[in-house]
């Protein structure tokens, strides 16, 4: 589509949400009303700054139910988030979003080369998480022969893989991380036929995809979303990985400065928003994800005219600030990863000593550059602190831990442990 045909679908999908949504959904007629708002006030998607941010918290405070939008009949499904405070965000599905959702997955997967012929693993969790039925019932969708492994049980999942001859596999990239090391263990790398994977539910960098491909010749891509919206599928990367493809005629991106909450100009970066436009269950007006990223609309190089979003630089909820400074762990990844001489597999840990912040990374030393020379170790110690400093603008602390010395995760890698009292 071009620009001008998606805005117009775009804004029949907005005018019709926003009336249903009024109408069937009290706490967004409520905060309609206080702002002096009524649906006819929305004339298409150059209206959409007019509309009230939703938060997470909205959706905790009118727990479980609340923000539903159909008669609990209608509910086919429900998800719920993993979150580690408060109550969890609860996600209903009528069926036509089940359906929908299945489209987004397949249309992912198409993108990056899969098709009938394919054999799909899926190791993300199953359950209330939406990773592994998200990719499950996609995968299907396209026409694909599932594996549904779920997450955890490794071996078995190199096993089923090589048995099985599956030719893709859907997890976070950290678990894949774990996956190779078991793969290179049994050196069963030449006996698979895994020619793509699928990978998200976390930040990843650039340099931990390449490390992915070289390490099992695929090509790995990079598929977003988030339960609230819908779960997998809500955007993803093609063959040129410049940015993801956002289903804009599904859910509407805007990019926010976190502080005005005003519109970012294209390329800057951001808070990403969604609306959902055809979302049925649990429709949502300007979800704020804290996910920060910058937005494209140029066409990209493979064809398509979708609006792109920037690999992510981090969240406003993850970042550390350490004595003034902002951190992202992506950065620690990053510089680590440039440095060639450790493992993908850190540990930063924050603590507060005399009422200053400190910072101490711990980092997993590669097999081959293991010694067990005090001098040599003691240079890399400072060599990984210097990189580490001037990647982040403030001094850190290394230790050099042995190879698999750092918990392994089966599902989102625990990046930091924060120690301080912070209210």
């Amino acid at each position: 589509m071009s620009r001008d045909e998606m805005q117009n679908l775009q804004s029949k999908r907005l005018i019709k949400m926003v009336d249903r949504v009024y109408h069937n959904v009290e706490f967004y007629r409520k905060k309609m009303q206080a702002m002096g708002l009524e649906p006819g006030d929305i004339g298409g998607i150059e209206d959409l700054n007019k509309l009230p941010f939703t938060t997470k918290t909205d959706l905790r405070d009118n727990y479980p139910f609340g923000l539903f939008a159909i008669p609990q009949s209608e509910i086919v499904r429900v998800h719920a988030s993993s979150g580690t405070t408060g109550k969890a965000t609860v996600v209903g599905y009528s069926r036509r979003d089940i359906e929908n959702w299945q489209e987004c997955v397949a249309r992912v997967l198409a993108m990056v080369g899969l098709g009938k012929e394919d054999k799909i693993q899926v190791s993300y969790g199953y359950g209330l998480f939406t990773g592994g039925l998200g990719l499950h019932y996609g995968a299907e969708n396209l026409g694909a022969t599932v594996i549904p492994m779920s997450s955890g049980n490794t071996k078995k999942q190199v096993t089923m893989m090589e048995d099985f001859g599956c030719t893709a596999i859907a997890c976070t990239p950290s678990y894949l991380l774990h996956i190779i090391e078991v793969l290179e263990e049994e050196g069963a790398i030449g006996r698979i036929k895994l020619k793509a994977a699928i990978c998200g539910a976390e930040p990843w960098t650039e340099n931990m995809r390449k490390e992915i491909e070289t390490r099992l010749h695929i090509n790995a891509h990079d598929i977003y979303g988030l339960s609230e919206v819908m779960g997998p599928g809500v955007a993803a990367d093609c063959e040129y990985h410049a940015g993801l493809h956002v289903y804009e005629d599904h859910f509407v991106p805007e990019i926010l400065n976190p502080d005005t909450l005003e519109p970012c100009e294209p390329g800057e970066i951001g808070e990403l928003a969604f609306t959902t436009i055809t979302k049925e269950a649990l429709p949502l007006f300007r979800y704020r994800t804290k996910d920060l990223t910058s937005i494209n609309y140029e066409k990209c190089e493979c064809g398509r005219t979708l609006a792109r979003i920037s690999r992510f630089k981090g969240r406003t909820d993850d970042m550390l600030i350490i004595r003034g400074v902002n951190i992202f762990p992506s950065q620690v990844e990053t510089a680590l990863l440039e440095l060639g001489e450790t493992s993908p597999h850190y540990l930063m840990i924050v603590d507060r000593v005399n009422h200053q912040d400190t910072l101490e990374v711990w980092v997993e030393v590669e097999e081959r550059f293991f010694s067990d020379e005090i001098k040599e170790l003691e240079h890399l110690t400072l060599k990984i602190a210097y990189v580490l400093q001037q990647a982040l603008g403030l001094s850190v602390k290394v230790k050099l831990v042995e190879p698999k010395t750092i918990e392994r995760s089966e599902g989102k890698a625990k990046r930091v442990i924060d120690k301080r009292k912070l209210v």
